[in-house]
């Protein structure tokens, strides 16, 4: 984590640029260049140079294929937020609660489909893997529609609603059942007025490993857990050679992800902004494009009439 501590200061450094009042000239040049641009011309000439691009994805872009946020007004399941059940502890006290929650997202998820969004990012990636020229989708979102549209190159910093841990082994393994353990079946529903199954330890999902039988839980990063240092290596290692960052349906105020693109921006490689509306980063990037990305993302991720198809 020493890496986002050093970036923290770095970005916290280069924060003053634009608050402090002055008539100076160059704070007069300073608060201009703040303002990014939304000339997709522009960006299309970026996008057609760039050989290692990274697309750092949120929930926005799930929402437009009908996932359920739960976050802000009226994010609740039941009458709770998920902040108050995607923890070690509500886990601990609860873990029935906690796997009705965990089975309604999936059963939801089952249903739900890649929107324009995600498919022309998977598009794009395989198109450009042929021109010799990279394409990382760094995402926070647990849906695994990138993977569905078929992003290949995917990084998913808080883990995946398809994939469960044991609690007592560790092992980590993909599960696609429905249900995902009969116990669960018909369980889950939202409506605040259902009770809680109560479904006893020995029924939940279980370990298949070697015999161990311990409890399952999702393979999710909780509130209160460290993201896999694993996998802030990998996230590190793309932001240090991307020569282009998109930043798309996030509200880039989720840490460490959303110090991710203003790392990449500090070090003058353009950032563009894909997003409904502007976040507390926008004025760090160079490009901001309002919007639905389902609308805004494929016209500029299409392919370049300079670029060389083999």
């Amino acid at each position: 984590m020493c890496l986002f501590q050093f970036t923290a200061r770095r970005l916290v450094s280069q924060a003053h640029c634009g608050l402090k009042a002055s008539s100076s000239k160059k704070q007069k040049f300073c608060l201009e260049m703040a303002r990014p641009s939304s000339n997709m011309a522009d960006f299309r000439e970026v996008f057609a140079k760039a050989k290692h691009i990274a697309i750092i994805t949120g929930a926005g872009v799930s929402a437009e294929s009908g996932v359920p946020t739960f976050r802000g007004a009226g994010g609740f399941w039941r009458k709770w937020q998920a902040q108050e059940l995607a923890t070690p502890g509500a886990f601990a006290r609860n873990p029935s609660r906690v796997w009705e929650f965990y089975h309604y997202r999936r059963e939801v998820m089952l249903s739900k489909q890649p929107n324009p969004a995600h498919i022309a990012i998977a598009e794009c990636e395989k198109r450009l893997s042929k021109q010799g020229r990279s394409v990382v989708v760094i995402t926070q979102n647990i849906d695994e529609l990138h993977r569905k549209a078929g992003t290949k190159h995917l990084l998913e910093i808080h883990g995946s609603l398809f994939k469960t841990r044991c609690t007592s082994c560790g092992n980590v393994a993909a599960n696609y059942k429905s249900p995902i353990c009969p116990a669960l079946a018909g369980k889950g529903a939202p409506d605040p007025d259902t009770e809680d199954a109560a479904i006893p330890v020995e029924h939940l999902p279980q370990c298949e490993e070697d015999g161990c039988n311990g409890l399952l839980r999702p393979h999710v990063v909780w509130f209160g857990e460290a993201l896999d240092p694993g996998v802030l290596t990998a996230v590190e290692k793309e932001l240090d050679i991307c020569d282009l960052c998109l930043v798309v349906g996030t509200s880039s105020v989720v840490y460490p992800a959303a110090m991710f693109a203003p790392q990449v921006s500090a070090r003058g490689v353009p950032v563009a902004e894909f997003n409904m509306e502007p976040t507390p980063a926008t004025n760090r990037f160079r490009f901001h494009f309002p919007g639905p990305c389902g609308t805004t993302l494929p016209p500029a991720l299409a392919r370049h009439e300079t670029e060389i198809i083999s």
